[in-house]
């Protein structure tokens, strides 16, 4: 009888030990109620809460570009330009230039667009997006090509937007078209798919306008934004026809995280919850009500707002860059992915940071790569990481 106890005693405990992981799951999620704006405001210094690091891309005749960062890895750097001129420069972590590849052409072995680059150093590797093409085309680093694959096919899918590197044999890609399963993760080898990543929701929702005219169709949208977040070594994928905001375990399921109201299903015209960026404390994201005019050719209205996880509220806010002396504002939705260790990206002109210098508005590490810049000089890279 006593064995009989014991065996229930420990059963009970793990019933509890359970309901309350289920309870702190349930606490831990955050709803966001797109149709309020947050009456208190915080201004923030983007060093307080997370690191930052500088990197002067080296300069030479046949080594401009516009500084548009495709990966960063350990050793390199991979950079376009904005326009549709093929280049990709490759750069060692400290900004020194190594080499520039262009692949581009019509042939098997090449890409006609390059939309982004994902980096896998360990087998030294780099996954070219071609939309243009609907494939993938794989190169090492010296642009030696490897092999190509196609983007899925079917269920309203058109191609890959977002591509990040998921794990050392696989890539996770967010097919935007699909009408029912955003999400996929697909073989390095040969594009095949590994896992359909199904998001609940009634059906598909863009957040774009389109007018017809006669047989053409214009479309427009308010630009890009994340739909595949690193963070903690999990994934936060956010799909805009869905309510809820899910971090994909390392076991495929999927956790809330974060829920909207009212459903978007229900609105008409949509407003649509949009993430820019997690740190430790805040999350940064936006509402834009899905809304265009055509003959004022405006339209998208916003509303940018964080959560604080420490005080358990919305504010609006404004985000500092502590390196300048003046208040220069950072915008967030200007911010780019990259992988767990670095959140984002931006790049920094080098004639604005020359005219800070010269009026005396710069300090520390950036005050010091600005004093050795001019105005011909390629932009400097700063990376945005989480705190160590």
């Amino acid at each position: 009888m006593k064995h009989t106890n014991t065996i229930l005693a420990f059963i009970l405990a793990i019933m509890i030990a359970g309901c309350e992981e289920n309870k702190q799951t349930t606490d831990d999620l955050i709803t966001v109620d797109v149709t309020k704006t947050p009456s208190s405001k915080k201004d923030l210094i983007l060093q307080d809460f997370m690191d930052v690091e500088y990197i002067p891309l080296e300069t030479k005749d046949d080594f401009l570009n516009q500084g548009v960062v495709q990966a960063v890895g350990k050793d390199v750097i991979l950079v376009k330009n904005r326009n549709d001129d093929g280049d990709i420069f490759v750069y060692d972590r400290t900004g020194k230039a190594l080499r520039k590849i262009n692949r581009k052409g019509q042939g098997g072995e090449e890409y006609i667009y390059i939309y982004n680059i994902i980096l896998d150093e360990d087998k030294g590797e780099m996954y070219i997006n071609d939309i243009y093409a609907k494939k993938i085309v794989v190169y090492d680093l010296y642009g030696n090509f490897k092999r190509n694959f196609k983007h899925k096919e079917g269920g309203g899918s058109i191609f890959y937007t977002d591509v990040f590197n998921y794990d050392k044999d696989n890539l996770i890609c967010y097919d935007e078209y699909n009408e029912e399963i955003p999400f996929v993760l697909i073989s390095k080898q040969d594009g095949s798919i590994v896992k359909d990543i199904k998001i609940p929701y009634k059906k598909k929702i863009m957040l774009q306008q389109q007018l017809q005219d006669g047989d053409i169709i214009y479309t427009t949208s308010p630009g890009p934004h994340r739909t595949i977040i690193p963070y903690k070594g999990n994934w936060m994928l956010s799909e805009l026809s869905s309510d809820t905001v899910y971090t994909l375990l390392p076991d495929y399921s999927l956790r809330p995280s974060l829920v909207r109201t009212p459903p978007i299903q229900s609105m008409e015209p949509g407003i649509f919850l949009l993430l820019r960026l997690f740190s430790d404390r805040y999350i940064f994201m936006e509402a834009i009500k899905n809304v265009y005019d055509w003959n004022a050719k405006s339209g998208f209205p916003r509303t940018f707002f964080m959560y604080d996880k420490q005080e358990k509220n919305f504010f609006e806010y404004r985000v500092y860059n502590g390196d300048y002396t003046t208040q220069q504002e950072i915008y967030m939705n200007m911010l780019r992915p990259v992988n767990h260790e670095i959140e984002s990206w931006q790049n920094l002109d080098a004639p604005r940071l020359v005219e800070a210098y010269e009026k005396g508005e710069l300090k520390g590490k950036l005050k010091e790569i600005a004093a050795t810049l001019d105005e011909e000089a390629n932009p400097v890279i700063m990376l945005v990481k989480h705190k160590k």
